[in-house]
């Protein structure tokens, strides 16, 4: 046979015997004589042919034969079970798909096509009923799941007789296996976020912002590695002021991850700085063939990176990190994008409700202010009238003066108060401060970008007889601190250019038991320096406003010693 020649089939008949039909296209084309129907079709199924000859009589049941085997063809390719069953529910025919469905499914196709017939049964006898044109009854859908956690959806169709009974029915089956797993997935993630966001009032208020910061971070954590299977993870937050990428969270990852700065840029600073410049997410499938990729966990072979997003503004990363090349997928990338929209909008909610307090701190303080102004005012006033009475009684005098100055101090400390968390309180009585041998000669190094924190603490300190060391960010302090020698770091937490728990790492580095002590007003802790610092061995934490005599009980407490008054000067 010629392979460039066309190829025909020719089916003898009763015409097509008589004639050399065959002899004299075999001169120009390929010829397969066959004298039998189930012969030929046995032929058309195995090879193509360009032309079929056959008598006129043959033509119409080949055609249906042909017809017959195309649609068999077409039902054995198709993804579907696809089965016909009679009135009892018994399969009477049924695809490649469908037969290799397990016992199970069959058992549950058969009692589900018995109960579609006695629905179509009835629709299609109140149809009759009703007056104008009939409507046949549509198809109906019908779900179900199988011991082995599989789910299955079966959409039946009615076959009816002349006599419109319901003699079979069709269904066309398909396993949702893989759908209702991530329909799951999805209401998964939609519970653990709102789970997330649910901080309780009542059981809010009763944690420190420490506790608060730990119990959401808790459950960031439990929902990473328990929902997403993520074991090694890390969430940061964009510092809108210097545009760095500061860590809030982080599992499973080595330190000398966690200790790269990254910025929101799109070059040089990393996926984690890319996302949070660009709002889009990145799979990073081999990190050893990407220029973008920082390292992360030991043996890193891929990771995914997804935007923390409060509405439209990024506010920071989720970055999931993987020892197998190719852990992440488009699905992955969905389910992380929306657990990470509950995480960041979590951190905001936790946000607020701390500024909301200091807020109404502030208020509340500002209220008594101005409701305390009035009698303040009028016992100094009554004291004075009660002086001039009392000229030459100087017990009496000495009383009432101690009265004025008690209104005096009242004012001064409610100012404090309202000033909120820029402000330290019972400052008034530092003048009366004597020398304490115990903090005699010690080097205590503050930092805080707010100057009236920082002048403040100096004066306390130094009136106690410490030498300070004042520096208005954490760069400095960090730098100070590795040129002298320091006894104790006293540090706000949130400051430019490095923040608390970098000075606390910088300081466990020149000594495992540095004391220090941080500071943090009510608002958030951006980078969780109190958690992460605190499971490190941190010596105290201060909370704004607080009053000299509780940032002397945490320095005795941190340097393990107890306060004593100095010896006075004998000379």
């Amino acid at each position: 046979m010629s392979g460039d020649r066309p190829h025909i089939l020719v089916l003898t008949g009763h015409v097509v015997d008589h004639h050399p039909v065959a002899g004299v296209l075999s001169e120009f084309f390929d010829v397969d004589v066959f004298g039998s129907m189930d012969e030929a079709m046995d032929a058309l199924r195995r090879c193509d042919y360009q032309a079929v000859f056959a008598d006129a009589g043959d033509f119409l049941p080949l055609e249906r034969a042909l017809v017959g085997q195309q649609a068999s063809i077409v039902l054995d390719t198709i993804g579907e079970g696809v089965c016909v069953t009679d009135a009892e529910g018994v399969c009477r025919w049924s695809n490649q798909r469908m037969r290799e469905y397990p016992v199970e499914v069959h058992e549950q196709i058969g009692a589900i096509c018995r109960q579609a017939r006695s629905i179509f049964t009835a629709q299609v006898q109140a149809a009759s009923e009703q007056e104008g044109p009939y409507v046949a009854p549509s198809s109906r859908k019908f779900s179900f799941q199988t011991g082995d956690d599989r789910y299955y959806e079966v959409r039946t169709s009615p076959l009816l007789d002349e006599q419109r009974e319901v003699r079979q029915i069709v269904g066309v089956i398909w396993d949702t296996t893989g759908g209702q797993r991530l329909q799951q997935k999805i209401d998964a993630i939609d519970a653990a976020g709102r789970e997330l966001v649910r901080l309780d009032n009542e059981a809010i208020s009763k944690l420190s912002p420490g506790g608060r910061l730990e119990l959401l971070r808790d459950k960031i954590i439990r929902y990473s590695k328990d929902l997403m299977h993520f074991d090694h993870f890390a969430v940061r937050l964009l510092d809108k002021r210097s545009q760095k990428l500061e860590v809030v969270i982080a599992e499973g990852l080595p330190p000398s991850a966690l200790d790269v700065d990254l910025y929101a840029r799109p070059e040089g600073n990393g996926i984690s700085g890319y996302v949070s410049a660009t709002g889009r997410s990145y799979i990073c499938h081999d990190t050893a063939r990407d220029a973008r990729y920082v390292p992360g966990i030991d043996n890193a072979r891929s990771s995914l990176t997804v935007p923390l997003r409060l509405s439209d503004q990024v506010i920071g990363i989720y970055n999931i990190e993987s020892e197998s090349i190719g852990s992440f997928d488009e699905d992955d990338r969905q389910f992380a994008g929306m657990f990470a929209r509950h995480v960041g909008l979590a951190l905001h909610i936790l946000d607020l409700l701390v500024v909301e307090r200091c807020t109404t701190t502030g208020r509340m303080a500002d209220s008594v202010v101005q409701e305390l102004a009035e009698p303040l005012n009028d016992v100094v006033t009554e004291a004075q009238s009660l002086l001039e009475e009392y000229i030459g009684d100087d017990t009496m005098r000495g009383r009432l003066n101690k009265i004025m100055d008690n209104v005096e101090a009242i004012r001064h400390t409610l100012k404090d108060v309202a000033a909120g968390p820029r402000a330290v309180l019972g400052t008034a009585k530092v003048d009366e401060i004597c020398p304490d041998s115990a903090l005699q000669g010690k080097r205590i190094l503050i930092a805080d970008d707010e100057l009236s924190i920082r002048e403040t603490i100096d004066s306390v300190l130094s009136r106690h007889g410490c030498t300070t060391m004042v520096c208005k960010d954490g760069h400095e302090a960090i730098t100070l601190l590795q040129q002298e020698p320091v006894d104790l770091i006293v540090s706000d937490i949130k400051m430019p250019h490095r923040n608390g728990y970098d000075i606390f790492a910088a300081a466990r580095r020149i000594r495992e038991d540095f004391p220090v002590v941080l500071m943090t007003g009510f608002g958030y802790d951006p980078n969780h320096s109190i958690v992460r610092a605190s499971q490190e061995g941190l010596s105290s934490v201060l909370f704004k406003p607080f009053r000299v005599e509780q940032l002397l009980d945490e320095i005795y407490k941190a340097m393990g010693v107890t306060p004593q008054a100095a010896e006075p000067n004998q000379d």
